[in-house]
Protein backbone atom coordinates (compact mmCIF):
# COMPACT_ATOMS: atom_id res chain seq x y z
CA UNK A 1 0.00 0.00 0.00
CA UNK A 2 1.55 3.10 -1.16
CA UNK A 3 1.48 6.81 1.03
CA UNK A 4 -1.80 8.19 0.16
CA UNK A 5 -3.55 5.31 0.95
CA UNK A 6 -2.08 4.52 4.27
CA UNK A 7 -3.01 8.55 4.85
CA UNK A 8 -6.56 7.76 3.38
CA UNK A 9 -7.25 4.46 5.33
CA UNK A 10 -8.77 5.86 8.35
CA UNK A 11 -10.54 8.63 7.10
CA UNK A 12 -14.23 7.09 8.07
CA UNK A 13 -16.13 10.62 8.88
CA UNK A 14 -18.78 9.49 6.12
CA UNK A 15 -18.80 6.47 7.32
CA UNK A 16 -19.94 7.28 11.11
CA UNK A 17 -22.59 9.12 9.57
CA UNK A 18 -23.77 6.26 7.01
CA UNK A 19 -24.26 4.01 9.81
CA UNK A 20 -25.98 6.27 11.93
CA UNK A 21 -28.48 5.93 8.88
CA UNK A 22 -28.45 10.27 8.17
CA UNK A 23 -25.57 10.40 5.64
CA UNK A 24 -27.39 13.45 3.45
CA UNK A 25 -24.95 13.06 0.28
CA UNK A 26 -25.04 12.16 -3.25
CA UNK A 27 -28.64 10.57 -3.59
CA UNK A 28 -29.77 10.15 -7.55
CA UNK A 29 -32.51 11.85 -8.32
CA UNK A 30 -34.24 9.50 -11.21
CA UNK A 31 -36.20 12.58 -13.16
CA UNK A 32 -35.92 15.69 -14.20
CA UNK A 33 -35.06 18.88 -11.28
CA UNK A 34 -38.73 20.53 -10.29
CA UNK A 35 -40.34 20.97 -6.92
CA UNK A 36 -41.27 18.03 -6.48
CA UNK A 37 -38.53 14.81 -7.30
CA UNK A 38 -37.91 11.23 -6.76
CA UNK A 39 -35.03 9.33 -4.95
CA UNK A 40 -35.09 5.92 -4.75
CA UNK A 41 -38.53 5.43 -5.14
CA UNK A 42 -39.41 7.87 -3.03
CA UNK A 43 -40.64 10.98 -3.62
CA UNK A 44 -39.87 14.87 -1.97
CA UNK A 45 -40.50 18.41 -2.33
CA UNK A 46 -37.67 19.84 -3.52
CA UNK A 47 -36.49 22.92 -1.02
CA UNK A 48 -32.50 22.36 -1.66
CA UNK A 49 -32.00 23.54 -5.66
CA UNK A 50 -30.53 26.31 -6.96
CA UNK A 51 -32.44 26.58 -9.52
CA UNK A 52 -34.64 29.68 -8.56
CA UNK A 53 -36.22 30.71 -11.60
CA UNK A 54 -37.45 27.04 -11.98
CA UNK A 55 -36.32 26.65 -15.39
CA UNK A 56 -34.26 23.60 -15.43
CA UNK A 57 -37.37 21.24 -16.99
CA UNK A 58 -38.65 24.18 -19.51
CA UNK A 59 -39.27 22.22 -22.69
CA UNK A 60 -38.16 25.67 -24.72
CA UNK A 61 -34.55 25.18 -23.01
CA UNK A 62 -34.29 21.37 -23.41
CA UNK A 63 -35.16 22.09 -26.89
CA UNK A 64 -32.40 25.29 -27.35
CA UNK A 65 -30.31 22.59 -26.68
CA UNK A 66 -31.20 19.86 -28.58
CA UNK A 67 -30.80 21.89 -31.51
CA UNK A 68 -27.39 22.90 -30.61
CA UNK A 69 -26.74 19.38 -30.07
CA UNK A 70 -27.78 18.69 -34.02
CA UNK A 71 -25.98 21.66 -35.28
CA UNK A 72 -22.87 21.74 -33.25
CA UNK A 73 -22.43 18.24 -32.27
CA UNK A 74 -21.61 17.30 -28.54
CA UNK A 75 -18.12 18.98 -27.30
CA UNK A 76 -15.82 21.43 -28.97
CA UNK A 77 -13.01 19.41 -28.16
CA UNK A 78 -10.97 22.30 -27.16
CA UNK A 79 -10.02 25.61 -25.41
CA UNK A 80 -11.67 28.98 -26.62
CA UNK A 81 -8.23 30.21 -26.55
CA UNK A 82 -7.82 27.43 -30.13
CA UNK A 83 -10.56 25.51 -31.56
CA UNK A 84 -13.18 24.96 -29.07
CA UNK A 85 -14.88 29.08 -29.71
CA UNK A 86 -18.41 28.85 -31.52
CA UNK A 87 -20.64 31.55 -33.16
CA UNK A 88 -22.46 30.77 -30.57
CA UNK A 89 -20.19 31.54 -27.53
CA UNK A 90 -19.56 35.08 -29.17
CA UNK A 91 -23.39 35.50 -29.07
CA UNK A 92 -24.07 34.52 -25.30
CA UNK A 93 -20.94 36.86 -24.16
CA UNK A 94 -22.22 39.38 -25.97
CA UNK A 95 -25.77 39.34 -24.48
CA UNK A 96 -24.82 38.67 -21.00
CA UNK A 97 -22.64 41.68 -21.10
CA UNK A 98 -25.57 43.60 -22.64
CA UNK A 99 -28.08 42.56 -19.82
CA UNK A 100 -25.49 42.81 -16.65
CA UNK A 101 -24.35 46.21 -18.02
CA UNK A 102 -20.74 45.71 -18.36
CA UNK A 103 -18.67 46.29 -22.07
CA UNK A 104 -17.46 42.88 -22.10
CA UNK A 105 -17.61 39.52 -20.78
CA UNK A 106 -15.47 35.89 -21.15
CA UNK A 107 -17.94 32.72 -20.54
CA UNK A 108 -16.04 29.65 -19.10
CA UNK A 109 -16.91 25.95 -18.36
CA UNK A 110 -18.19 26.67 -14.78
CA UNK A 111 -18.65 29.45 -12.24
CA UNK A 112 -16.05 27.86 -9.47
CA UNK A 113 -13.39 28.30 -12.42
CA UNK A 114 -14.49 31.40 -13.30
CA UNK A 115 -13.31 32.40 -9.95
CA UNK A 116 -10.53 30.14 -9.43
CA UNK A 117 -9.34 31.70 -12.78
CA UNK A 118 -9.88 35.03 -12.45
CA UNK A 119 -9.07 35.89 -8.61
CA UNK A 120 -4.96 34.87 -9.42
CA UNK A 121 -5.00 36.28 -13.06
CA UNK A 122 -5.68 40.02 -11.79
CA UNK A 123 -3.45 40.17 -9.15
CA UNK A 124 0.74 40.31 -8.44
CA UNK A 125 2.39 39.60 -5.45
CA UNK A 126 2.65 43.04 -4.13
CA UNK A 127 -1.31 43.52 -4.40
CA UNK A 128 -3.38 42.57 -1.46
CA UNK A 129 -6.96 40.43 -2.02
CA UNK A 130 -9.47 41.07 0.66
CA UNK A 131 -12.56 38.73 1.06
CA UNK A 132 -15.79 38.46 3.33
CA UNK A 133 -14.66 35.40 5.97
CA UNK A 134 -18.06 33.69 4.70
CA UNK A 135 -17.27 34.14 0.34
CA UNK A 136 -17.31 31.13 -1.30
CA UNK A 137 -15.27 28.09 -1.28
CA UNK A 138 -14.55 29.03 -5.11
CA UNK A 139 -13.42 32.60 -4.30
CA UNK A 140 -11.10 31.13 -1.64
CA UNK A 141 -9.35 29.30 -3.78
CA UNK A 142 -9.41 31.83 -6.16
CA UNK A 143 -7.58 33.87 -3.12
CA UNK A 144 -5.46 30.91 -2.51
CA UNK A 145 -3.75 30.86 -5.87
CA UNK A 146 -3.29 34.78 -6.11
CA UNK A 147 0.35 35.48 -5.42
CA UNK A 148 -1.39 38.46 -3.52
CA UNK A 149 -1.23 39.10 -0.09
CA UNK A 150 -4.44 37.67 1.65
CA UNK A 151 -6.72 39.51 4.09
CA UNK A 152 -10.20 38.70 5.59
CA UNK A 153 -12.84 40.61 7.20
CA UNK A 154 -15.57 39.47 9.76
CA UNK A 155 -18.74 38.55 7.82
CA UNK A 156 -20.74 41.87 7.04
CA UNK A 157 -18.51 43.93 9.28
CA UNK A 158 -17.84 47.28 7.77
CA UNK A 159 -15.93 48.26 10.44
CA UNK A 160 -13.62 45.73 10.46
CA UNK A 161 -13.31 46.02 6.52
CA UNK A 162 -12.13 49.49 7.15
CA UNK A 163 -9.56 48.54 9.88
CA UNK A 164 -8.01 46.02 6.91
CA UNK A 165 -8.24 48.82 4.23
CA UNK A 166 -7.21 51.35 6.38
CA UNK A 167 -3.53 49.34 6.75
CA UNK A 168 -2.76 49.26 3.53
CA UNK A 169 -0.41 51.34 0.96
CA UNK A 170 -2.79 53.75 -0.64
CA UNK A 171 -1.93 53.19 -4.48
CA UNK A 172 -1.11 49.56 -4.07
CA UNK A 173 -3.60 47.08 -6.02
CA UNK A 174 -6.72 46.15 -4.04
CA UNK A 175 -9.50 43.67 -4.91
CA UNK A 176 -12.45 43.21 -2.41
CA UNK A 177 -14.21 39.93 -3.67
CA UNK A 178 -17.61 39.28 -2.25
CA UNK A 179 -20.75 37.09 -2.89
CA UNK A 180 -23.55 39.58 -3.42
CA UNK A 181 -25.88 37.24 -2.12
CA UNK A 182 -24.35 34.33 0.75
CA UNK A 183 -25.13 31.15 -0.40
CA UNK A 184 -25.64 29.51 2.83
CA UNK A 185 -27.01 32.72 5.03
CA UNK A 186 -29.30 34.48 2.37
CA UNK A 187 -28.44 37.48 3.20
CA UNK A 188 -26.89 40.38 0.68
CA UNK A 189 -23.49 42.03 1.00
CA UNK A 190 -23.40 45.18 2.24
CA UNK A 191 -22.52 47.07 -1.24
CA UNK A 192 -23.11 50.49 -0.79
CA UNK A 193 -21.25 50.70 1.98
CA UNK A 194 -18.25 48.75 0.65
CA UNK A 195 -18.48 50.79 -2.27
CA UNK A 196 -17.78 54.13 -0.33
CA UNK A 197 -15.02 52.39 1.50
CA UNK A 198 -13.81 51.58 -2.04
CA UNK A 199 -13.46 55.18 -3.28
CA UNK A 200 -11.77 56.44 0.04
CA UNK A 201 -9.37 53.95 0.06
CA UNK A 202 -8.23 53.36 -3.44
CA UNK A 203 -9.58 49.57 -4.19
CA UNK A 204 -11.48 47.68 -6.98
CA UNK A 205 -14.47 45.52 -6.18
CA UNK A 206 -15.36 42.04 -7.51
CA UNK A 207 -19.04 41.13 -6.46
CA UNK A 208 -20.00 37.17 -7.01
CA UNK A 209 -23.51 37.18 -8.36
CA UNK A 210 -24.13 33.15 -8.25
CA UNK A 211 -27.06 33.90 -6.37
CA UNK A 212 -28.15 37.10 -7.36
CA UNK A 213 -28.39 36.66 -11.20
CA UNK A 214 -32.29 36.15 -12.08
CA UNK A 215 -33.74 37.07 -8.26
CA UNK A 216 -32.26 40.43 -7.50
CA UNK A 217 -32.46 43.76 -9.65
CA UNK A 218 -34.47 44.57 -13.04
CA UNK A 219 -35.23 41.35 -14.82
CA UNK A 220 -32.54 39.62 -12.53
CA UNK A 221 -29.93 41.21 -13.39
CA UNK A 222 -28.60 40.62 -9.83
CA UNK A 223 -27.65 42.32 -6.60
CA UNK A 224 -25.42 45.47 -8.44
CA UNK A 225 -28.29 45.78 -10.03
CA UNK A 226 -30.33 45.89 -7.30
CA UNK A 227 -28.28 48.56 -5.03
CA UNK A 228 -27.53 50.77 -8.39
CA UNK A 229 -24.06 49.88 -8.14
CA UNK A 230 -22.83 48.17 -11.36
CA UNK A 231 -21.11 51.09 -12.81
CA UNK A 232 -19.71 51.14 -9.63
CA UNK A 233 -18.53 47.75 -9.19
CA UNK A 234 -15.30 46.84 -11.45
CA UNK A 235 -15.76 43.12 -12.18
CA UNK A 236 -19.00 40.98 -11.80
CA UNK A 237 -19.59 37.17 -11.79
CA UNK A 238 -22.16 35.05 -12.41
CA UNK A 239 -22.79 31.44 -13.20
CA UNK A 240 -25.38 29.40 -15.46
CA UNK A 241 -25.69 26.40 -13.35
CA UNK A 242 -28.78 28.23 -10.95
CA UNK A 243 -31.39 30.98 -12.26
CA UNK A 244 -30.38 29.89 -16.12
CA UNK A 245 -30.86 26.18 -15.69
CA UNK A 246 -27.46 25.19 -17.45
CA UNK A 247 -23.90 24.96 -15.91
CA UNK A 248 -21.19 27.49 -16.82
CA UNK A 249 -20.37 30.58 -15.44
CA UNK A 250 -19.14 34.71 -16.69
CA UNK A 251 -16.86 37.25 -15.94
CA UNK A 252 -17.73 40.68 -16.64
CA UNK A 253 -16.13 43.77 -16.77
CA UNK A 254 -14.52 47.41 -18.77
CA UNK A 255 -13.05 46.19 -22.32
CA UNK A 256 -9.23 46.69 -21.59
CA UNK A 257 -9.64 44.39 -17.85
CA UNK A 258 -11.69 41.57 -20.41
CA UNK A 259 -9.02 41.95 -22.66
CA UNK A 260 -6.18 41.21 -20.49
CA UNK A 261 -8.02 38.59 -18.74
CA UNK A 262 -9.22 36.51 -22.09
CA UNK A 263 -5.43 36.05 -22.91
CA UNK A 264 -3.90 35.59 -18.98
CA UNK A 265 -6.48 33.62 -16.88
CA UNK A 266 -5.77 30.01 -16.74
CA UNK A 267 -8.87 28.42 -16.63
CA UNK A 268 -10.17 30.08 -19.14
CA UNK A 269 -7.27 29.15 -21.91
CA UNK A 270 -6.60 25.95 -20.92
CA UNK A 271 -9.30 24.62 -19.85
CA UNK A 272 -12.29 22.87 -22.91
CA UNK A 273 -14.89 25.62 -23.91
CA UNK A 274 -18.81 24.66 -22.56
CA UNK A 275 -20.47 22.41 -24.69
CA UNK A 276 -22.53 23.43 -27.26
CA UNK A 277 -25.93 22.27 -25.59
CA UNK A 278 -25.10 24.37 -21.65
CA UNK A 279 -24.06 27.06 -24.26
CA UNK A 280 -27.59 26.98 -26.26
CA UNK A 281 -29.47 26.23 -22.73
CA UNK A 282 -27.91 29.20 -20.94
CA UNK A 283 -29.11 31.85 -23.80
CA UNK A 284 -32.58 30.70 -23.79
CA UNK A 285 -32.72 31.32 -20.63
CA UNK A 286 -31.45 34.42 -20.88
CA UNK A 287 -34.10 35.24 -23.47
CA UNK A 288 -36.51 33.87 -21.08
CA UNK A 289 -36.27 35.63 -17.35
CA UNK A 290 -36.12 38.43 -19.58
CA UNK A 291 -39.43 38.16 -21.75
CA UNK A 292 -41.24 36.82 -18.30
CA UNK A 293 -40.50 39.09 -15.07
CA UNK A 294 -43.50 37.80 -13.50
CA UNK A 295 -41.51 34.23 -13.24
CA UNK A 296 -39.40 36.52 -10.87
CA UNK A 297 -42.43 37.75 -9.04
CA UNK A 298 -43.64 34.45 -8.66
CA UNK A 299 -40.40 33.54 -6.90
CA UNK A 300 -40.73 36.68 -4.65
CA UNK A 301 -43.92 36.26 -3.75
CA UNK A 302 -43.54 32.70 -2.84
CA UNK A 303 -40.22 33.77 -1.05
CA UNK A 304 -42.19 35.70 1.00
CA UNK A 305 -44.60 33.48 2.70
CA UNK A 306 -42.00 30.91 3.03
CA UNK A 307 -40.15 33.53 5.68
CA UNK A 308 -43.70 34.46 7.09
CA UNK A 309 -44.40 31.25 7.74
CA UNK A 310 -41.13 29.76 9.08
CA UNK A 311 -41.05 32.77 11.51
CA UNK A 312 -44.57 32.48 13.02
CA UNK A 313 -43.41 28.70 13.53
CA UNK A 314 -40.45 29.91 15.81
CA UNK A 315 -37.87 28.95 13.54
CA UNK A 316 -34.66 30.80 13.40
CA UNK A 317 -33.38 31.84 9.88
CA UNK A 318 -31.03 34.51 11.12
CA UNK A 319 -30.81 37.72 8.20
CA UNK A 320 -31.76 36.59 5.15
CA UNK A 321 -33.01 38.54 2.62
CA UNK A 322 -33.66 36.09 -0.39
CA UNK A 323 -35.04 32.69 -1.39
CA UNK A 324 -32.34 30.85 0.61
CA UNK A 325 -33.34 30.74 3.84
CA UNK A 326 -31.29 29.09 6.51
CA UNK A 327 -33.31 26.72 9.29
CA UNK A 328 -30.45 27.16 12.49
CA UNK A 329 -30.00 23.59 13.81
CA UNK A 330 -26.48 24.83 15.63
CA UNK A 331 -25.38 21.23 16.30
CA UNK A 332 -23.50 18.99 13.73
CA UNK A 333 -25.16 15.47 14.48
CA UNK A 334 -28.64 16.81 14.75
CA UNK A 335 -28.37 18.66 11.77
CA UNK A 336 -27.55 15.49 9.87
CA UNK A 337 -30.73 13.94 11.92
CA UNK A 338 -32.66 16.62 10.91
CA UNK A 339 -32.28 16.25 7.09
CA UNK A 340 -32.97 12.54 7.25
CA UNK A 341 -36.03 12.83 9.19
CA UNK A 342 -37.49 15.78 6.58
CA UNK A 343 -36.27 13.42 3.94
CA UNK A 344 -38.24 10.49 5.47
CA UNK A 345 -41.49 13.09 6.05
CA UNK A 346 -41.03 14.00 2.27
CA UNK A 347 -39.03 17.26 2.70
CA UNK A 348 -35.17 17.44 0.50
CA UNK A 349 -32.97 20.26 2.33
CA UNK A 350 -29.72 20.73 2.88
CA UNK A 351 -27.41 20.62 5.32
CA UNK A 352 -25.30 23.01 6.31
CA UNK A 353 -22.08 21.91 8.51
CA UNK A 354 -18.12 22.83 8.40
CA UNK A 355 -16.23 24.04 7.18
CA UNK A 356 -18.90 25.84 5.24
CA UNK A 357 -19.79 27.07 8.46
CA UNK A 358 -18.74 27.54 11.74
CA UNK A 359 -19.42 24.40 14.56
CA UNK A 360 -21.74 26.13 16.26
CA UNK A 361 -23.77 27.62 13.32
CA UNK A 362 -24.65 24.80 11.67
CA UNK A 363 -28.21 24.87 9.49
CA UNK A 364 -30.56 23.31 6.98
CA UNK A 365 -30.51 25.10 3.93
CA UNK A 366 -34.10 25.91 2.19
CA UNK A 367 -34.18 27.38 -1.14
CA UNK A 368 -37.19 27.81 -3.42
CA UNK A 369 -37.71 28.48 -6.66
CA UNK A 370 -40.30 30.61 -8.77
CA UNK A 371 -42.27 27.12 -9.72
CA UNK A 372 -42.92 26.34 -5.66
CA UNK A 373 -46.15 26.56 -5.09
CA UNK A 374 -47.71 28.11 -1.23
CA UNK A 375 -49.04 25.03 -0.86
CA UNK A 376 -46.19 23.08 -0.88
CA UNK A 377 -44.33 25.65 1.10
CA UNK A 378 -46.80 24.81 3.91
CA UNK A 379 -46.65 21.36 3.47
CA UNK A 380 -42.63 21.87 4.47
CA UNK A 381 -42.90 23.58 7.33
CA UNK A 382 -45.67 21.52 8.58
CA UNK A 383 -43.54 18.29 8.59
CA UNK A 384 -40.25 21.15 9.12
CA UNK A 385 -41.96 22.16 12.42
CA UNK A 386 -42.97 18.93 14.38
CA UNK A 387 -39.38 17.78 13.64
CA UNK A 388 -37.77 20.82 15.20
CA UNK A 389 -39.98 20.75 18.15
CA UNK A 390 -39.54 17.25 18.51
CA UNK A 391 -35.71 17.19 18.62
CA UNK A 392 -35.82 20.17 20.72
CA UNK A 393 -35.19 22.78 18.35
CA UNK A 394 -38.05 24.66 18.78
CA UNK A 395 -39.17 25.34 22.27
CA UNK A 396 -42.88 25.44 22.74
Amino acid sequence: MGQLQERFKSYREPQKFMAAGVYPYFRAITGKQGTEVEMGGHKVLMFGSNAYTGLTGDQRIIDAAKAALDRYGSGCAGSRFLNGTLDLHVRLEKEISEFIGKDDCLCLSTGFSVNQGVIPALLSKDDYVICDDRDHASIVDGRRLAFAKQLHYKHNDMEDLERVLQRLPHDAVKLIVIDGVFSMEGDLAKLPEIIELKKKYNCSVMVDEAHGLGVFGRQGRGVCDHFGLTSEVDLIMGTFSKSLASIGGFIASDSDTINYLRHTCRTYIFSASNTPAATAAALEALHIIQKEPERIEKLWSVTRYALQRFREEGFEIGDTESPIIPLYVRDVEKTFLVTALAFNAGVFINPVIPPACAPQDTLVRYALMATHTNEQVERSVVALKKIFVEQGIIKI
